[in-house]
């Protein structure tokens, strides 16, 4: 008996050197990023997306939730805008995002707050391309503990398939508003 209980106390101890330790071999901090070309200019792609007013006609969480509630402050565009969410769902939650940097028609960076969940930087950057606008969207955020540095290999498959959805999403807004000449 004094044998399997040492046995279990040392391989519980292994298993913890093992997740403490090996947290400390990822990443401190989560990066997603995609990126998709739209037909567009990017004057046209900005009056979209240098909006938060706007921001639900193509964010990809916008439909999880029809009852969430957002209220705005600060101006329509520029930096300084604020959008706050409300929602009951937890695949949605409730947050703030803060426009903290503007390029007009290159760059829009916002800052997330997620409560307890933590913050993330996000930031769009549009650039000419072949065909149209190359619009590249990411997200990074800090992994301070064990257990946020072993999450973060999960960030990639979850927040990037929602940037993926969000990146057709915009095509479609700006493309269907401003369509190619004929």
């Amino acid at each position: 008996m004094k044998r399997l209980v040492k046995w279990v106390l040392g391989t519980a101890l292994a298993l913890l050197v093992i997740i403490a330790g090996g947290a400390y071999v990822l990443p401190g901090e989560a990066h997603v990023e995609r990126h998709t070309v739209i037909a567009a200019t990017p004057e046209q792609i900005f009056a979209v997306a240098g909006s938060l007013k706007r921001f639900n006609e193509w964010s990809p969480w916008a439909g999880i939730d029809p009852a969430a509630t957002y209220s705005y402050e600060g101006s329509d565009s520029g930096v300084g805008q604020k959008m706050s969410w409300v929602s009951k769902n937890p695949n949605v939650g409730s947050g703030t995002q803060t426009i903290t940097d503007v390029k007009e028609n290159e760059r829009v960076v916002s800052t997330v707050d997620f409560g307890s969940q933590g913050q993330a930087v996000i930031t769009l950057s549009l650039a000419q391309a072949t065909g149209g606008t190359g619009v590249t969207w990411r997200f990074d955020a800090p992994l301070p503990g064990i257990l946020e540095r072993w999450a973060g290999l999960m960030f990639d498959n979850t927040v990037g398939g929602d940037f993926e959805t969000g990146l057709r999403n915009l095509k479609s807004v700006v493309e269907k508003a401003n369509p190619p000449p004929q």
